[in-house]
């Protein structure tokens, strides 16, 4: 076994997790605020489990996930480099492409994240069918990442 192929798999991994999160926090979204015309205590006990199973997505399994997902990343990073000797791989228009997406979809945790804040304050601006036309936005960013890395296009 060598060094590349455990960080590849390591990261691998860590990605489906975060993936994971990411496709399903706004579907609670969704939920939670699809409850608003729900009557009461209906209302109250659904949008307590709700927030309990965000709470829940984002600490126990996002946050980590996009954590390891970067560090194993990282790792990748540098062997492909050879221990930092070449890095002219990262000037190529297919990990460019890569690197893009991953701030992208760091930006949309960062975002959800924001949302959970508000949620949880009771100051929530964004509908259920806001949150399902968005659901599918970090699985598109994805499909170009993977494309991008296994095709490495551009690269001559």
């Amino acid at each position: 076994m060598n060094l590349y192929d455990l960080a590849r798999a390591l990261h691998i991994l860590a990605v489906i997790a975060w993936m994971a999160g990411l496709l399903f926090l706004p579907r609670l979204y969704a939920y939670d605020a699809e409850q608003a015309d729900k009557p009461e205590p209906l209302r109250g006990e659904m949008r307590g489990l709700l927030r309990t199973w965000q709470r829940r997505l984002l600490k126990i399994i996002l946050n980590p996930a996009m954590g390891t997902a970067w560090v194993f990343g990282l790792w990748l990073f540098w062997l492909r480099s050879g221990g930092g000797a070449d890095w002219s791989f990262a000037h190529q228009p297919w990990m460019l492409v890569k690197i893009a997406g991953i701030f992208a979809l760091s930006g949309w945790h960062g975002y959800l994240s924001g949302e959970f804040r508000r949620i949880q304050a009771g100051t929530p601006v964004r509908t259920g069918r806001f949150w399902r036309m968005t659901n599918e936005v970090p699985f598109l960013i994805a499909i170009v990442m993977v494309l991008s890395v296994t095709l490495e296009w551009g690269t001559g």
